[in-house]
Order: C-alpha cells, then sequence, then structure tokens
C-alpha cells in the first residue's frame, strides 16, 4: 500500500509539471530546492560533509552555496524527468548537443562493442535517452532499480520509448558482457561508491572505493569506454562531449590493469566535478568506507 500511495502522489507531481511545462519549471526550481534545502532537508548533512571532504580549502560560506545549487541541479533534473511523457524526439535533439557523436560511431563500427561510460552528473537519464535518439542505434541501458517498483516500472517505460533497452544491475554484468560480445553498445553510470571490500581508487585525494565492472568488461571485450557528461548550460541545454578513456600503458596483472584504468575515468570525472560541482549529485556518502 505504501508504495501505492507514493507512486500516486509521484504521478501526481508529475502530471503539475507536465501541466506548467519546462519553461516555467525551470523558473520554479529555486523554490523546489529551497524546500528541500532549508524545511525538508533531505540529505542535507550528507551532502555538506561530502562537499567539505572534496572543497576542504573552501570557506564555509562557498561550501552551503554550492550545497544550495546542487538541490536546486537535482530540482532541475526531477522536473525534467517528471516531463518525460510529454517530451518528444524533437525536445530530445534540441536540448542535448552531442559535439562528437561521430566518435561513437567510429568505434561501434570497428565491432568491438562500446562501453558509454557517465555519471550522475547534470541530467544523465537525458543523456541515455539522446544517444538512442540521435544515433538511431539501441543502447542497453543498465539501470539500478527504484525502492519504489511503480516508480522503476513507470522510468524503464519512459527510458525504453526510443529505441533503447534496459538491464537491470543485479544480473546486469552477464548480459552486459554478452552484449559486448554482440558488439551493441552499453551505457552506464559507474560513480557510485563501490562495496567496502572493493578496489579503491583516488578522488578528490581520498580514497574511495568503486565498481569496477566497467574497466574489467573494457579489457575482458576490448570494447573502448567513451565517458560522456551532459554539462547543463544556462538555458536549461546540455552540452556533451566524448572521450575515449586510453587502455593504453597498463601494467602488471589484470587485476592492476583493472585498478589503473578504473582510476582513469574517475579522474576523467573528478576533473568535471571540479568544474561544476553543482551539476554532480552529493547526496550520497561517497566516503563511506
Amino acid at each position: 500500500m505504501k508504495n501505492k500511495i507514493e507512486y500516486i502522489l509521484f504521478l501526481s507531481f508529475s502530471k503539475i509539471f507536465q501541466l506548467l511545462g519546462l519553461t516555467i519549471s525551470h523558473k520554479l526550481s529555486p523554490v523546489l530546492a529551497g524546500l528541500f534545502y532549508y524545511f525538508i532537508p533531505i540529505r542535507k548533512a550528507t551532502v555538506l560533509e561530502n562537499l567539505k571532504n572534496a572543497f576542504p580549502d573552501y570557506s564555509e560560506n562557498k561550501i552551503r552555496k554550492i550545497a544550495f545549487a546542487n538541490y536546486k541541479s537535482f530540482a532541475i533534473t526531477l522536473m525534467e524527468i517528471s516531463c518525460f511523457p510529454t517530451t518528444t524526439k524533437n525536445d530530445i535533439k534540441k536540448r542535448i548537443d552531442c559535439k562528437n557523436p561521430e566518435l561513437i560511431i567510429d568505434r561501434y563500427k570497428r565491432n568491438k562493442g562500446v562501453i558509454l561510460l557517465s555519471a550522475h552528473f547534470g541530467n544523465w537519464e537525458y543523456m541515455a535517452t539522446s544517444m538512442g535518439v540521435k544515433l538511431n542505434i539501441p543502447l542497453a541501458v543498465v539501470v539500478k532499480k527504484q525502492r519504489n517498483p511503480y516508480v522503476t516500472e513507470w522510468m524503464n517505460r519512459e527510458r525504453t520509448k526510443w529505441n533503447n533497452t534496459v538491464v537491470p544491475l543485479g544480473i546486469s554484468i552477464r548480459e552486459v558482457y554478452q552484449t559486448l560480445k554482440a558488439k551493441q553498445i552499453v551505457a552506464m553510470v559507474a560513480d557510485q561508491r563501490g562495496p567496502r571490500e572493493g578496489e579503491k581508487v583516488t578522488f578528490f585525494g581520498r580514497n574511495l572505493s568503486v565498481h569496477t565492472g566497467p574497466a574489467a568488461l573494457a579489457l575482458k571485450t576490448g570494447a573502448p569506454i567513451l565517458y560522456g557528461i551532459s554539462v547543463r548550460r544556462k538555458d536549461y541545454s546540455y552540452e556533451t562531449i566524448f572521450t575515449e578513456i586510453s587502455k593504453e600503458n597498463l601494467s602488471g596483472s589484470h587485476e592492476e590493469k583493472v585498478k589503473q584504468l578504473s582510476q582513469r575515468h574517475m579522474s576523467y570525472l573528478e576533473d568535471f566535478v571540479r568544474k561544476y560541482p553543482e551539476q554532480w549529485l552529493w547526496m550520497h556518502k561517497r566516503w563511506k568506507h
């Protein structure tokens, strides 16, 4: 019953944003951000702790400004996701500007499969959808189930409207491996904190446990890792540039190579987060163990 009630509330809020339209909804993002930052401070302590760990030299005032901007960024993303049912292909094409799709097409034609890697940055859902639309090539998108199964079903229905398929996280490794062996494209995010006993890399000068799946799959299948981050512009459109994460000059055992490659793509992400700290999702405990 709880899940059904939450789902009805979710649909109600989504319908409000759809009726208002994105132009008006975007203007209301500071209001929604203020609600969750000041009055219903969901994960606020975690956001502030993460920012202080990442930017120890920043003043308290600067940290709090970034934190509020982060809530505003998340509010914008939430509004845009809520409006997916009324979003058209043309909307997607207009809002997401991929500067070098030819890199993806070129690597796809090499018949080794492609790993499109991204992060919870800007609107990550837009990016996966836009690639399916613009490339006209189906992507197998690895997704994590929401706690509420009705919301998960809603999200997956929207994710698969145009070309893309979804692969639930958990059974993903085998299916992703088979997809890459079939020379197809897999899209995933890999910036979540890894398991306690997982491989550690350096992130913002601290040890961070990471998920090594993308690196391990890239080395095992020969598929390139193309990292794309959608940066939100002031007009609420997005710019994405894909960069291939180099697999050159990796050394040591297979496990050591996986760690080195994982470090490379996490360092690439760190450069973007340092430049646009408000656009990355800070609401999970990044350095829990």
